[in-house]
């Protein structure tokens, strides 16, 4: 038996702010709606990941949702702009990653990074 997916569900009932966050500021595309749910997706390769974790590093609270992109401080920028408020960062991490936090429309915390 093999995982071939790990699928992160937000319950939300502001569909559009979830349009606006997540494909808009970030760049993802709705892949599945159906009204009730409408599911975000890329055509990147990725493979499952589930972090479980005990602190969000640097001293930082557990992110909800960790989403790496390519550009940080192209997604950094992009948020001021939206006017959505940074709850963390930018930072140049020790692990070797560059990242900043901020919360979706739901209030979840999510973790926004590049790789350096």
């Amino acid at each position: 038996m093999t995982v071939r997916r790990i699928v992160t569900n937000v319950g939300a009932s502001d569909m559009e702010a979830a349009r606006g966050f997540y494909g808009d500021i970030l760049g993802m595309e709705v892949a599945m709606d159906m009204g009730w749910i409408v599911t975000f997706a890329t055509g990147a390769p990725t493979t499952p990941q589930l972090s479980i974790m005990r602190e969000g590093g640097s001293g930082t609270p557990v992110p909800d949702i960790s989403i790496e992109v390519d550009d940080v401080d192209d997604i950094h920028a992009r948020m001021l702009e939206a006017g959505i408020a940074i709850a963390y960062g930018p930072a140049d991490e020790p692990w070797g990653v560059r990242r900043f936090y901020v919360r979706d429309p739901f209030g979840r915390l999510v973790n926004i990074l590049s790789h350096r």
